[in-house]
């Protein structure tokens, strides 16, 4: 959900309002000059952003800068609350995170995704061949192909898809708390149900596999498998669909760097690699809490406080990366998926997409152009993740 007002960068650029949700890299990179740790002040309270890209990474493996929100609630009162009310890896710490993700990393490796590559190479070139004239790119692919892929993976029927794509929109974009609260209510009741049904009649796919898992005599309990199926779902589709369509946004306006992929298509693994750092699908990591003040670059964020760390901040770091989008870069120590413990699980399967749905698209559709002016794209309006909420192309 994003805040009502907007706080400005001290040349009174704005951040999370106006021109922000296009183009937030001006006023992140007037904040990593000026204040690399930056509290701003919204409607919620406090928060505290991290822009630079040695302190994210850092961040990120710092014990004090927990996910448990607990932290900002006096110590006497810390223990009457659960440390996660939806029991989601994503905001949890060890061991409790180090628990569901051994149990869910057995059937979500590497090997398995790129087992998948064939299946979504068949999806993309599917899907490029029905795209003629003036289209949505977002609608009729950059959404469609990883949410099939993810529920052919995890065992949803096709015909409930569209919802899971209603639902996930509502809970990561600018939305009333009634709306995200019913999309939650939903998308939750929805993954009981099917759960139950996995549990009773097993399949081959991915959920059905967790429901199975076991470590030790440990299982992941009825609640956890809804929360990960949860998790696999939103951040399943979600950032891919961003990765696509601000990757294509990305090579329409680089034609140069679209001309180097076409004559040289083996750079197109590193190319996803640098797209995914110039132009990252998640902007901004969920938030954690500091268990105690914690100094990053000079300034003091004070124990209870909110962080967010800044993803497309750090990846355009100039003290990092330089300057431009160069699909031939060889340094790949972006932070689009994070870093340390929480690194994205589904990372694997993301890349395979992003190669796959872009080459494709671009190897089989060489005339794409936007039918719009780049200036004119609608943006999503969300803290967390960047991207378009429609695409026209002309093809």
């Amino acid at each position: 959900m994003a805040p009502t007002t907007a706080p400005t960068t001290a040349s009174g650029r704005p951040l999370f309002d106006g021109p922000f949700w296009a183009d937030p890299f001006p006023a992140l990179a007037e904040l990593q000059a000026d204040e690399p740790v930056r509290r701003l002040d919204l409607p919620d309270g406090p928060m505290w952003l991290v822009t630079r890209y040695a302190d994210v990474r850092a961040a990120f493996v710092d014990a004090r800068l927990s996910k448990d929100w607990r932290y900002t609630l006096p110590e006497d009162q810390r223990a009457a609350f659960p440390a996660a009310p939806t029991p989601m890896m994503l905001l949890m710490d060890p061991p409790d995170h180090t628990r569901l993700r051994k149990l869910v990393s057995r059937s979500f490796t590497v090997r398995r995704m790129e087992e998948l590559r064939p299946r979504v190479e068949q999806i993309a070139a599917d899907l490029v061949a029905g795209l003629s004239g003036t289209v949505d790119l977002m609608r009729e692919y950059a959404f469609v192909l990883p949410v099939q892929v993810i529920c052919e993976l995890l065992g949803v029927p096709a015909g409930d898809r569209e919802d899971f794509g209603a639902w996930s929109s509502t809970l990561i974009d600018e939305s009333s708390q009634e709306d995200s609260m019913a999309a939650m209510q939903k998308l939750s009741g929805y993954l009981n149900e099917l759960v139950e049904r996995k549990r009773a009649e097993p399949d081959d796919a991915l959920l059905s596999a967790l429901t199975q898992e076991v470590d030790d005599g440990d299982r992941l309990s009825q609640e956890e498998l809804v929360a990960m199926g949860m998790l696999l779902l939103i951040a399943g589709h979600e950032t891919t669909t961003s990765l696509i369509g601000n990757g294509v946004i990305a090579l329409l306006t680089h034609p140069e760097q679209r001309a180097l992929l076409a004559a040289r298509p083996e750079l197109w693994p590193g190319a996803v690699e640098e797209l995914l750092r110039w132009d990252p699908p998640v902007t901004n990591t969920p938030v954690r809490f500091a268990a105690e003040d914690v100094e990053i670059a000079g300034t003091t964020i004070p124990a209870g406080a909110v962080v967010m760390l800044g993803l497309s901040a750090a990846n355009r770091d100039p003290e990092r990366f330089g300057s431009g989008l160069d699909v031939t870069r060889a340094d790949r120590g972006h932070v689009a998926f994070g870093y340390g413990l929480h690194h994205c699980l589904g990372a694997p399967l993301a890349r395979i997409e992003g190669q796959v749905g872009l080459q494709t698209l671009f190897a089989r559709k060489p005339d794409l152009a936007l039918a719009v002016d780049p200036a004119e794209l609608a943006y999503r309006r969300s803290v967390l993740v960047h991207g378009v909420s429609t695409l026209p192309v002309t093809v």
